[in-house]
């Protein structure tokens, strides 16, 4: 009964195993990619904004794929991440759809706005 509870609040206990899986593959990369990768995805965490849980589970295991295969192949960081890491960061996140933290911001906006206009009327 707890633990439904709780998944209610914060999300499925899986998700976040599955999340802390990932983050584990990351920090378990040889050098530089360690380095590139946890700083991509602390980037991320900071400025992505996702809320969907989901969305946001498989863009850390896709990050550490991209990463793992970095280093299999080993491909300079260089190579993957151009000349504007910002932007190739940026560009990965938006290939994630899912509700942000700034959706919610936008929603209660216009909701603000709504009301204020209704109220103004005679």
């Amino acid at each position: 009964m707890v633990a439904r509870w709780i998944e209610a609040l914060t999300g499925p206990w899986e998700q976040k195993k599955q999340y802390r899986r990932d983050v584990a593959r990351l920090h378990g990369l040889p050098e530089p990619y360690r380095t590139a990768a946890t700083g991509m995805h602390r980037y991320l965490m900071a400025t992505c904004g996702l809320t969907d849980g989901d969305a946001l589970v498989q863009m850390v295991g896709d990050l550490a794929d991209l990463w793992e295969g970095a280093a299999a192949d080993e491909r300079p960081v260089g190579a993957i991440v151009g000349e504007d890491p910002v932007e190739f960061v940026e560009g990965f996140a938006e290939a994630y759809t899912g509700e942000r933290w700034i959706d919610k911001a936008r929603t209660r906006l216009v909701r603000a706005m709504d009301e204020a206009q209704r109220r103004e009327q005679p």
